[in-house]
């Protein structure tokens, strides 16, 4: 069934009554959805790109031994073909996730969050999710809406939640300026048109016809209107932390969607907040979704983020998902007060906890610069360090690695010296100390992200399931190794966390070591 408007999912977001409204005598009184859990700090959470995942496919390949370590980059050709095959989609499939449950149950993951899987522009080549050209339709290269119910579904029968990355800032690539990639200035820059299916901007900027759906414009209909996009041209070098040019500019290609205004009080929706507000309470609703991972949050403001998580809030409560998890890409150093203003949930992106995360274990830095994220005077008027425990989503490795760029280029852990051998040192680490702890996928493979040195995200985004972009340089063979000593390591102290309650919900204190017995105790020292 195709869905071109607000209109057609009308009838699903109306359908459900509140929860807990009085039933009549026999009626079912099973819930229809899949309750929330009574803590996410409880959860060990496992992010992944379904383009790089799986492909459930992997029975026609071999397992990852070591020896095909470089097997696709053996001569410049080759090597040249792994790269490219890295900048486009590679195969990987929702249906592939669900083949991999088992796998995932099996590590101690506990609730699952799963990269954007709306339809791209079809003429480009957006693998990683976030150009969307439709909000109301899975990618056909990731498979079908039925497919994501499916995937839910056997999640929740193995204990598993799902979280679903979404994006309301922005759209994908779908109408050309008149001027070639203006940067913003502050002024609304003219427009050619909207985009037909084969990347030529000849249709009007306002609503199509029918005859171009899927792949010309944006869906649904109601977002084909020139209000709804802010059309300032691309947010300039210096311009990533200049308000208001962050708010109202492009990412990149990326085209801004008008959400209204950055104030938190006397806000009023316009139209394209309205409408994507309705969108994801209908991805809820649809597939059962347990919670929302919303991408690049700073950029939308705190009036449209404390609209949309309100009523995503009231929705899924209204449905018995009374803890439905609004995690939010809060970058910059206003984590607390984001969150006190808007009402999300959970920050992802806070401070320097992953910086930190990678060089404790190495010796890199003093642990205190670790533990002292913590400490009470770094976030003022948060009330007490374990603000953390639940509001703050914790990983060592992701896909942007934005902190390192400069420093190390894209990377992951795994990628410096010796950090293979203390992987297991950084992730116990990170599941043992405040925050709702996360890992990337691959990571428990001690994949590590390198093979090249331009600083391009492809490769810190490996293929699992191998094909043209096999971590390590391969190619024609899988990941998927649970017998691994990292895979092993982490179900084990996964398993430590989920039996000691101190661990997910306790409070947290240094303490003095000692060395060496006969001087006693005193401050931890990097090692020589």
């Amino acid at each position: 069934m195709s869905l071109k408007s607000i209109r057609d999912i009308s009838n699903i977001l109306d359908r459900d009554p509140p929860r807990y409204e009085p039933l009549r005598p026999g009626a079912d009184r099973s819930p229809r959805y899949h309750p929330s859990p009574q803590a996410w700090e409880d959860k060990f959470l496992y992010f992944l790109l379904p383009d790089r995942f799986s492909d459930n496919n992997e029975g026609t390949s071999t397992l990852y031994d070591g020896s095909q370590n470089g097997n696709a980059v053996n001569s410049p050709e080759n090597a040249a073909t792994w790269r490219n095959a890295g900048t486009r989609f590679v195969g990987g499939t929702i249906a592939g996730i669900e083949s991999k449950l088992a796998y995932l149950k099996n590590l101690g993951v506990s609730a699952l969050w799963v990269g954007p899987i709306f339809k791209q522009v079809k003429w480009e080549t957006t693998y990683h999710g976030y150009g969307v050209q439709d909000f109301l339709d899975i990618d056909p290269r990731f498979g079908t809406r039925d497919d994501l119910k499916k995937l839910v579904e056997a999640a929740h029968k193995q204990g598993i939640y799902v979280i679903l990355d979404i994006i309301l800032n922005h759209s994908g690539d779908v109408f050309k300026y008149a001027l070639e990639s203006p940067a913003y200035t502050g002024k609304t820059y003219d427009v050619t048109g909207f985009y037909a299916a084969q990347n030529d901007p000849s249709l009007p900027l306002g609503p199509v016809g029918d005859d171009h759906f899927p792949d010309g414009a944006v869906w649904p209909q109601e977002l084909q209107n020139s209000v709804c996009f802010t059309r300032k041209g691309q947010i300039r070098p210096s311009g990533w932390d200049t308000f208001p040019e962050y708010i109202d500019g492009d990412f990149y290609a990326l085209k801004d969607i008008a959400l209204g205004d950055d104030r938190a009080d006397n806000f009023y929706p316009p139209a394209a907040l309205t409408i994507l507000s309705k969108v994801y309470k209908y991805w809820i609703a649809f597939a059962d979704i347990d919670g929302y991972r919303i991408d690049t949050v700073k950029h939308m403001g705190d009036g449209p983020t404390r609209f949309f998580a309100s009523v995503i809030h009231e929705y899924a409560q209204n449905i018995g998902k009374n803890n439905f998890l609004l995690m939010g890409e809060i970058t910059g150093t206003r984590a607390f007060e984001t969150m006190e203003t808007t009402g999300l949930d959970v920050a992802l992106g806070v401070g320097q906890v992953q910086e930190k995360l990678w060089k404790v274990p190495s010796g890199d830095v003093n642990p205190n610069e670790y533990f002292d994220l913590f400490r009470n005077a770094l976030y003022l008027n948060k009330g007490s360090h374990t603000w953390f425990r639940d509001k703050v989503v914790t990983m060592l490795d992701d896909h942007d690695q934005v902190w390192g760029s400069k420093e190390i280029g894209k990377a992951r852990f795994c990628s410096q010296l010796g950090n293979a051998n203390l992987v297991a040192s950084a992730i116990m680490l990170n599941l043992c100390t405040l925050g709702i702890p996360c890992i990337y996928y691959g990571t428990e493979q001690a994949f590590d992200g390198a093979g090249g040195g331009d600083g391009a995200d492809r490769y810190i985004r490996e293929a699992m399931f191998g094909g043209d972009f096999g971590a390590f340089r391969s190619r024609g063979c899988h990941f998927f190794n649970d017998q691994h000593s990292i895979y092993l390591a982490v179900a084990r102290i996964v398993g430590i966390r989920n039996q000691e309650m101190a661990l997910r919900r306790g409070r947290q204190y240094l303490r003095d070591i000692s060395g060496d017995p006969d001087k006693g105790f005193g401050p931890i020292r990097k090692m020589d």
